[in-house]
């Protein structure tokens, strides 16, 4: 049986440093017994994609029965019996309309993971913590300004209960965006971040996802609900919880942010991605649009999406852009894309994953002009790299030089799942943390939700 280890490799250092936290728990000794609520998203299923070690085989779901319940198990028995390093997981399920009343009641496990359908996520999330479970919840936490407050309140309420509430922000585990993070503490390489203009940002994170996709080797079932932005967010509150995270990981890493004096919003905008019935069909495996996403169609049976979006703001006078796109099916051989550029006053730090990477994300670092030392700067940081990250190196190309990364860090998104419960596990053990992850999440999704509001005033 293979286990995820607690510290699996020297790469995580960049998410252990040690601080004190904003937000104690009691210290979780026994073993985590988990309890799935309503699990909508197959991100709920990539949490127990492997065993975890310190965790209760046994999980009790509490779930309403239909196609959504269905296919979480199917993919969890999937899990049990691949032929390969099968887990070996027990659903315990209980379905019924009151299965929150019921979860609650039962108290069958000490941490919630919630991985659906957004539309109640926000208060489910204030109901769990209030009667003392600990909450492992996908992102996002909240996708309207109207319950901003509400999840303010969470937090606090965790913290008098002793409990942790965290977000899986799986993008963090991604190598490149690592790496990335890496080069730009390292001032004779990167120099210092620049300030950007709204025109010219210092920092740009871009996100091309499809709603037609293959996950865990089959095409992925979405419930039609993922398409009304009334119950899974608009894509401005949805996807960017992301990219807005990587902004303030990266740039200020492990330093507190302040939303009220920190953030500026700039400008936002939102669009559709336009969707036939045949294509809504491909996907949902339901022949007709549900009478609830009927206000989101028009001429020629076309359901039209508000799945994109787009984010200028200030962070402490950076000048940041993230941005969304949804199309429909990538193009053969390609998945969803991710760019990133990171600029400094020494040079340029850039993930780029489109055809000329063979879609594989791919960190570049460029000289800006004038600068001629860039090449010995590098020779000379990468010994401190490899420290961190075994095995990488650097080789030159037209642009300047890419970062060559050895297959064993190449996990790919479904396994992050796994490394962030496995870094929550390691939260619940010591009681505690990190003492900047609180307030930036608040700081995340105060940015988020104000740029939908933004946005919709934006013509």
């Amino acid at each position: 049986m293979k286990f995820i280890p607690f510290v699996s490799s020297l790469c995580m250092a960049a998410l252990t440093t040690a601080c004190q936290s904003s937000e104690k728990s009691e210290k979780v000794k026994d073993e985590v017994r988990l309890i799935t609520l309503d699990p909508g998203h197959f991100h709920a299923a990539l949490v127990q994609k492997n065993m975890l070690e310190g965790v209760d085989s046994v999980v009790h779901v509490y779930a309403p029965d239909g196609p959504d319940l269905q296919l979480h198990l199917d993919k969890i028995q999937g899990f049990n019996t691949r032929p390969d390093d099968p887990t070996h997981w027990k659903e315990e399920v209980y379905k019924g309309a009151d299965f929150f009343d019921k979860m609650i009641a039962d108290k069958a496990g000490n941490v919630v993971v919630m991985a659906g359908n957004n539309r109640l996520k926000t208060d489910y999330i204030q109901k769990t913590i209030g009667a003392g479970f600990n909450v492992l919840a996908d992102k996002p936490m909240v996708i309207s300004a109207s319950n901003f407050d509400q999840l303010k309140e969470s937090f606090a309420t965790a913290e008098k209960n002793k409990v942790l509430l965290y977000d899986i922000m799986t993008e963090r585990y991604e190598i490149t965006t690592m790496l990335q993070r890496a080069f730009s503490r390292i001032p004779d390489v990167f120099g210092t971040l620049e300030k950007g203009t709204p025109e010219n940002p210092a920092v740009t994170k871009e996100s091309v996802h499809h709603f037609y996709k293959n996950v865990s080797g089959s095409v992925l079932t979405r419930p039609a609900w993922f398409m009304d932005v009334a119950q899974q967010g608009e894509g401005i509150v949805d996807v960017t919880t992301h990219l807005v995270d990587l902004v303030q990981w990266e740039c200020f890493p492990d330093q507190v942010i302040d939303y009220q004096k920190d953030i500026k919003l700039t400008s936002a905008r939102r669009w559709t991605t336009d969707m036939s019935l045949s294509q809504f069909k491909a996907i949902t495996k339901q022949n007709t649009f549900p009478d609830y996403l009927k206000k989101d169609v028009v001429k020629d049976s076309i359901l039209r999406v508000y799945s994109n979006g787009e984010i200028n703001y200030q962070l402490r006078g950076v000048n940041a852009k993230v941005s969304v796109t949804w199309a429909y099916k990538a193009p053969e051989g390609a998945g969803d894309t991710h760019y990133s550029i990171m600029r400094g006053t020494k040079a340029n730090l850039i993930i780029r994953q489109a055809a000329a990477q063979q879609y594989k994300p791919t960190l570049y670092l460029e000289a800006i002009p004038g600068n001629k030392t860039l090449e010995a700067s590098i020779k000379a940081a990468l010994p401190k790299i490899q420290q961190e990250f075994p095995g990488i190196e650097v080789k030159k190309v037209a642009s300047g030089w890419e970062v060559i990364i050895p297959s064993t860090y190449k996990e790919g998104h479904e396994a992050h799942f796994g490394r962030v419960a496995q870094k929550y596990l390691d939260y619940l053990k010591s009681g505690s943390l990190p003492a900047w992850e609180v307030p930036n999440m608040i700081a995340k999704y105060y940015t988020t939700t104000q740029a939908l509001e933004l946005a919709k005033k934006t013509k």
